[in-house]
């Protein structure tokens, strides 16, 4: 399995900083801005897991969710939001989601989730 993530986030500065957050753990990663482009990258390039924000345009972090496993059941997907609360955690584990991250991020949560799935 690859050693990169694909991050898709509408917002620039987020994923950005997901980015940067990743390499200090050896992670590649790609960035994506809505959930279309992140399938057309998922088609072409090979990712052990995909970081989602849960509200974009065009496609939900949940509709991405349910797109990747039922395409691509191996990779992990965590879901990234922050509105936090026992239903939209419970809806996720409902669909499969392999994790789930509160905004803001905090580094020993990515490192913790990182350990944690791969």
């Amino acid at each position: 399995m690859a050693n990169k993530i694909l991050i898709v986030d509408d917002n620039p500065n987020m994923s950005s900083l997901l980015s940067e957050m990743l390499e200090v753990f050896d992670y590649e990663s790609v960035r994506a801005s809505d959930g279309n482009q992140a399938l057309s990258e998922l088609e072409n390039g090979e990712f052990s897991m995909v970081i989602t924000d849960m509200r974009m345009p065009n496609m939900s972090g949940m509709e991405l969710l349910k797109a990747v496993k039922e395409r691509y059941p191996s990779v992990r997907v965590v879901l990234i939001s922050g509105y936090t609360g026992g239903q939209i955690e419970s809806e996720a584990e409902s669909l499969n989601a392999d994790g789930f991250l509160g905004k803001p991020l905090m580094m020993s949560d990515i490192e913790k989730m990182l350990k944690n799935l791969l």
